[in-house]
């Protein structure tokens, strides 16, 4: 999440509201990650947001020239994230909508290149589980959207009355975002494969709701196992497999910024796909991000060393115990700040009567939080970041196994995390002393000043001018959440 500069020469130019992308902005910043940062895709999120069904005729009219150099569908990918219907039910029928979409945008795509080029064959789909939820998705498309073009609704045919329906298939992505799921996403996509003859099937997985579940070092790890296990059906089957992952500019959610391409490249050498959020786009000149989008393009996908599973798992499992504990005594801040904490985007409540609540499990039961980036930045806010939470629940021979082969850059990430730590908090948080005790001992904490003044006026919980700090304090770290 962006915290978009005023006075940064990559501030997107064309937001009309100075704090929310809404509308066509988004149509004016999938051509900027295209055009100006050289993003070769662009995920066009549907879920949640009044996201315009018309983005390929309104990219392909206003950028002609642009797009008859560089073909969507082609040299640039656009991929739809839909809503899962299983889960969102006030938007259920917008998946039906967003898949008899698809040949709309072929068409005014094939008007523009002439040459059935399909410029969206890919969908997201948020939440999945199984297979069969994948299948759905697929087999809808390839029966009921394109498969309707030889039906006979009176006296010809549907494709001799509206014409041909292509693309005749769509893919489905999963994006799977809880760590069951996450640790049988192989079994997912191999189930998903049966039958299929795809050259390649690639695989989202999520790395901010984790971490929000489960804590940073869980997180991580939860990866890390999906990846092994996802690379063993890679070499199994003939089908390539190609994990995306969803990574943030917080350290708590991926820190990938320009800053850390070489170490999210190390760490994650069999990821085929990194997300790139609107803090890495806008928050840094745009040649440094530019540069760093190149070499994520040019690094070719590289096999990546198994980790030890069955320490893995032990390690999730105690980690994600103490940070449960822990983040159940921060609910009441943490949703106290997220009140004032700046939305960038135009997004439908994922709570209340039209959505779901994003609940997390504690040692007290159930609590409610507020989505990754905004439970990240009010914990930011108030001096505690929140990659230090379980820490202490690690042993030195925790940390080595850690620091040398599952979670390499472990101490780099706190590094970076913990220059926005303020003490002041343990006064109101005591709790926390353990973790930041054991930070302590493996790296050299340097407070940013500058933060701390401003996480010191929010602690103190004054409501007046409390969303200009909150910016204001994500300015100083180049990201929101």
């Amino acid at each position: 999440m962006s915290t978009q500069h005023p006075d940064n020469a990559n501030q997107p130019k064309f937001v009309k509201n100075p704090e929310t992308l809404r509308g066509k902005d988004e149509v004016y910043e999938a051509f900027h990650a295209y055009s100006r940062l050289g993003c070769d895709e662009q995920m066009w999120d549907i879920e949640g947001k009044e996201a315009s069904r018309s983005v390929v005729r309104e990219l392909l009219e206003e950028n002609p020239d642009f797009f008859k150099e560089n073909k969507l569908g082609k040299d640039f990918r656009l991929t739809a994230r839909i809503p899962n219907p299983e889960y969102e039910r006030v938007e259920q029928k917008v998946v039906l909508e967003i898949l008899e979409n698809i040949p709309r945008s072929y068409d005014a795509a094939n008007v523009f290149y002439g040459d059935g080029t399909a410029p969206i064959y890919e969908v997201i789909l948020p939440m999945t589980t199984s297979s069969e939820s994948l299948e759905r998705i697929y087999h809808y498309y390839k029966d009921y959207v394109s498969g309707k073009e030889s039906h006979t609704p009176f006296d010809k045919t549907i494709g001799e009355w509206m014409g041909e329906i292509k693309p005749e298939r769509v893919n489905v992505i999963p994006l799977i975002e809880k760590m069951e799921y996450m640790l049988k996403a192989s079994d997912i996509v191999r189930d998903f494969l049966k039958k299929k003859d795809f050259k390649s099937q690639r695989v989202f997985l999520a790395r901010s709701d984790p971490a929000l579940n489960y804590g940073l070092i869980a997180a991580v790890l939860i990866n890390k196992i999906a990846l092994t296990r996802l690379q063993k059906l890679d070499e199994e089957i003939s089908t390539n497999i190609y994990p995306i992952i969803g990574a943030g500019s917080a350290p708590f959610r991926g820190n990938l910024t320009p800053d850390h391409i070489n170490e999210t490249l190390e760490e994650y050498p069999s990821v085929q796909t990194f997300t790139i959020q609107s803090a890495f786009k806008y928050d840094y000149p745009k040649e440094r991000s530019s540069k760093s989008i190149e070499k994520l393009k040019k690094t070719l996908k590289k096999p990546m060393i198994p980790v030890n599973e069955k320490r893995s798992l032990s390690l999730i499992e105690k980690t994600r115990n103490d940070y449960r504990k822990k983040i159940s005594k921060l609910e009441n801040i943490v949703n106290k700040i997220a009140q004032y904490s700046p939305s960038r985007r135009s997004r439908k409540l994922h709570i209340g009567l039209f959505g779901y609540s994003r609940e997390v499990e504690s040692g007290n039961g159930n609590i409610k939080l507020p989505r990754a980036i905004t439970f990240t930045a009010s914990l930011y806010s108030i001096g505690i970041p929140p990659e230090i939470i379980g820490f202490s629940a690690l042993t030195d021979k925790d940390i080595e196994f850690l620091s040398e082969n599952a979670y390499k850059k472990l101490l780099s990430d706190l590094q970076d995390a913990m220059q926005y730590y303020n003490e002041n908090s343990l006064k109101k948080y005591p709790f926390l002393k353990e973790d930041v005790k054991k930070a302590k001992e493996y790296i050299d904490i340097k407070t940013n000043e500058e933060h701390k003044k401003i996480t010191d006026q929010i602690l103190k919980q004054k409501t007046d001018n409390i969303k200009d700090k909150i910016i204001k304090a994500a300015k100083i770290r180049k990201f929101l959440g």
